[in-house]
């Protein structure tokens, strides 16, 4: 059986702190999830082209053709999260890390994305500040010349 492998933009998203929010209040912390994703997240995708690969309960994995419209879609996802947390007390903020990778993926038969190119993604995401993003040393060779970023190491 052969492999279908693609090169792909793969962002991975988490919610930060997500226990202790929902932990605190659930049932308001999953309402707020869920009209973030359908005002903010999910027509953001769409808009750059993205496609959702798996949710878990309190993050996403997205799949890009092109690593150019996986930053500006992250971009945007963190600008409006600045604006709708604006004036909520800090300990009841929903923040996002993300992570970006452009790798080379593994498409399964349900359409799910597997391999290094994936876990990179992940381990970035991990390592991301909240409210930023962290892209892999290729991602970022992608989208230096074609994107203004303010980038620290």
């Amino acid at each position: 059986m052969s492999e279908n492998r693609k090169l792909v933009a793969i962002l991975a998203a988490d919610v930060v702190g997500y226990s202790r929010l929902a932990s605190a209040d659930e049932d308001r912390t999953l309402a707020r999830l869920r009209a973030l994703r359908s005002d903010l997240i999910d027509p953001t995708i769409a808009v750059h082209h993205g496609r959702v690969i798996k949710r878990t309960g309190d993050g996403a994995l997205v799949e890009f053709r092109s690593v150019v419209d996986a930053v500006r879609c992250a971009v945007e996802v963190q600008n409006g999260m600045v604006e709708r947390n604006a004036g909520v007390p800090q300990d009841r903020r929903i923040e996002f890390r993300i992570g970006i990778h452009l790798g080379d993926v593994v498409e399964e038969s349900d359409g799910d994305l597997m391999g290094d190119g994936v876990n990179i993604a992940s381990r970035l995401e991990g390592v991301a500040a909240p409210g930023a993003i962290c892209l892999s040393e290729d991602a970022y060779r992608q989208v230096k010349a074609r994107l203004d970023l303010s980038v620290s190491d």
